[in-house]
Parts: C-alpha cells; sequence; structure tokens
C-alpha cells in the first residue's frame, strides 16, 4: 500500500469518526443544551461561547500535532534538520498571542455573566413571582409553598413566564438542587440558605435531580417541575390543599427519615415556619 492511499484512510477515517460523533449529538436529547427558561438559555449561549473560543486554539494544536509528527518523522530524510535553530519572534508572537487573547475574551465573558446570572439575583424585581422552599432530604425533595399553605415531594408546579424564587436548605448530607433546562444547579447545605431565582418561558413537565452525591439513594433523587397556565397552576393549588394529609412535626420528623424512590404526595402545610425550623436546627 502506498504511504499516499495510507494517508489518504487515516484522513477519511478521523472525517467519519468526527461525522459519526458529530450525528450522535445531533440525534440525542442533551437537556442543557435544550432550555426552556430564559436563565438556561443564557448559560447555553455561554457554554456555547466558551466552546468555540477554545477550539480557535485547540483545533490548530492538534492539526499541527499531526503535521509536527508526520513531517519530521525519522523516515522523512526530506525533513530540514536544523539543530541550531534558536527562536522565531513570529511563532512566539502566535502561540502565546493568540492564547493570551482567548483568555482576555473568556474573562470577560465569565465576569459579565458572573454578575448577569448571579443566582441570588432577581429576575424581573417588578414581577411578582412564585416563593418555593426547597428541602433536600435522604433521599427525597420536599417542596413548601408558605404562601399557599401546601407541601409536596417529589414534584412542583408553577406558572409560565413566572419568576421563581426558591430558598434551599438541607436536612440531610449537603446536596444540588438542579433542573437543567430552566438554568444551574445550587447546593443544598444543612444550616444554610441558599437563593436561586429561575423561570420557565413554555408550558411542560421538567426532570429535575440532586447533581451531588449523597449516599445509597442518591440515584433516586428525581423530581419532576411542571410549568402551567396560571388556571392550572391554581387548581392544582387547590387539589393539594384538599389533601388528608397534614403536614406537622411528627409527620416531617417520618419523612426526614432515610427513604429511596419516594412518590409524589401532597400535604397540607400545617406550621408555615417549618423551612425556619429546618435551618436553624443546626444553629
Amino acid at each position: 500500500m502506498s504511504k499516499k492511499l495510507k494517508i489518504f484512510l487515516y484522513v477519511l477515517m478521523a472525517v467519519g469518526i468526527f461525522i459519526a460523533i458529530l450525528f450522535y449529538l445531533l440525534s440525542i436529547n442533551i437537556a442543557v443544551l435544550e432550555p426552556k427558561g430564559r436563565i438556561a438559555a443564557r448559560q447555553r449561549d455561554l457554554f456555547w461561547i466558551a466552546t468555540f473560543l477554545m477550539l480557535i486554539i485547540v483545533i490548530p494544536v492538534f492539526i499541527l500535532t499531526f503535521f509536527v509528527s508526520w513531517r519530521y518523522r525519522a523516515s522523512n530524510k526530506k525533513a530540514e534538520y536544523a539543530p541550531d535553530w534558536d527562536n522565531s519572534h513570529l511563532a512566539e508572537t502566535l502561540w502565546w498571542g493568540f492564547p493570551f487573547l482567548i483568555v482576555v475574551v473568556l474573562s470577560y465573558f465569565a465576569w459579565k455573566s458572573a454578575y448577569d446570572l448571579d443566582p441570588f439575583k432577581p429576575i424581573d424585581p417588578h414581577k411578582k413571582g412564585v416563593e418555593i422552599q426547597v428541602v433536600a432530604l435522604d433521599w427525597k425533595w420536599l417542596f413548601l409553598y408558605p404562601e399557599e399553605g401546601i407541601a409536596a415531594i417529589n414534584f412542583f408546579q408553577f406558572p409560565e413566564n413566572v419568576p421563581l424564587h426558591f430558598t434551599i436548605t438541607a436536612d440531610a448530607p449537603m446536596n444540588s438542587f438542579w433542573i437543567p433546562q430552566l438554568g444551574g444547579q445550587i447546593y443544598a447545605m444543612p444550616g444554610t440558605r441558599s437563593e436561586l431565582y429561575l423561570i420557565a418561558n413554555e408550558k411542560g413537565i421538567y426532570r429535575g435531580s440532586s447533581a451531588n452525591l449523597s449516599g445509597k439513594g442518591f440515584a433516586g433523587m428525581i423530581f419532576h417541575a411542571k410549568a402551567s397556565s396560571q388556571e392550572e397552576f391554581q387548581s392544582w393549588v387547590e387539589e393539594a390543599k384538599g389533601s388528608h394529609a397534614v403536614l406537622d412535626m411528627e409527620e416531617y420528623s417520618r419523612l426526614a427519615e432515610p427513604s429511596e424512590d419516594n412518590p409524589v404526595s401532597y400535604y397540607h402545610l400545617e406550621k408555615g415556619d417549618l423551612f425556619n425550623y429546618i435551618v436553624e436546627k443546626y444553629q
């Protein structure tokens, strides 16, 4: 087999692998790349910007790696041998200058996004949102609606295009609250209050999970967040209020015990300051 044919086959193989990977990525659903909320969409854009900027450096490096390896292989007698070559100002400028510019541009986007996407920053300070208190338990999620007087396990509902204000804590080992299609994760820690503002731009049911290993039942810490119309949300609130189950201190103590694969359940919230009690018990 001739050398040119070998080179052609190697290039063809590389292109085939690249196309196969590209088709695979386009054929699967990657939640963080299919945002359904304003915050998640901006985070997705930041991801692509950072990726493309870094590829400006990464792709030429890979190309030059293969080129230099092939061009200066031991069997290539035509390659110029220059042991006394010192340096090239042009080459030094290129391989230091371009990475420096990329780092400067990435730093700008990171600095700007750190302020614009601050999880503690309200999405719309002039618009009334929905207050939801989140408690990470072993191994389930408890959602409290202090204004509506209801609570739910592993499910919560809210109106579309309405800001959501989450106050997050844990009554278990440190965890992480994450709804990939609505925004990034934020930690839930005992004795602390984290905040997160999200919004859904359209109706749908979005999968949420824990993004932090927390023991045996970690894999089952799955919940669903449903964005609906305002009327559907109010109907759901009334349905939850009609639940015969009451979330008092005795029932909460039972819920706080480790358990796995808990079904969705609704409660009438008897103790309105339950969230504060959970936080303050560690202080």
